[in-house]
């Protein structure tokens, strides 16, 4: 099977198990209403720290449009928030875990950086060296003299 096959099997398969697995076992520790008391309380609490982080986002994102910049960090970081949220309203523990850690800034600035280095190749624009004229073995030592 394919690497994209092995991970959609996990997450609609592997995953929606190892939750009802905790879940069970959470709710047979503390009882089945404390655990579905928490399961809504995580939900909320990342909701609501889902929408402040989103706004804060959002506002980098229009200062950075109204200095005629690209936002483009600040929209990856939405799309991350987007799926912080989706992962805190799943209920389960693991899935709110993931969600919570997406919610550190730092965190998704790692995450961020790590794909765009997976997918973006730096090369020079045309006509520039990759090299340094200094280091460049093509250096032709001499005198010039112009005439006109």
């Amino acid at each position: 099977m394919s690497s994209p096959g092995l991970i959609f099997l996990f997450i609609f398969v592997a995953a929606p198990l190892i939750e009802l697995y905790l879940l069970i076992e959470v709710g047979s520790e503390i009882g089945a209403l404390p655990t579905i008391l928490l399961s809504i309380f995580t939900a909320v609490l990342g909701g609501a720290l889902v929408r402040m982080q989103g706004l804060a986002v959002l506002f980098r994102a229009q200062a950075q449009m109204a200095n005629r910049e690209v936002p483009a960090f600040e929209l990856l970081e939405g799309v991350l928030l987007v799926l912080a949220g989706l992962m805190l309203l799943l209920p389960g523990f693991v899935t709110d875990t993931l969600g919570f850690l997406l919610l550190l800034p730092s965190l998704r600035r790692w995450l961020i950086l790590r794909w765009l280095a997976a997918r973006v190749d730096l090369q020079p624009a045309p006509g520039e060296n990759r090299r340094s004229p200094v280091h460049s073995d093509r250096v032709i030592e001499g005198d010039y003299k112009r005439e006109d």
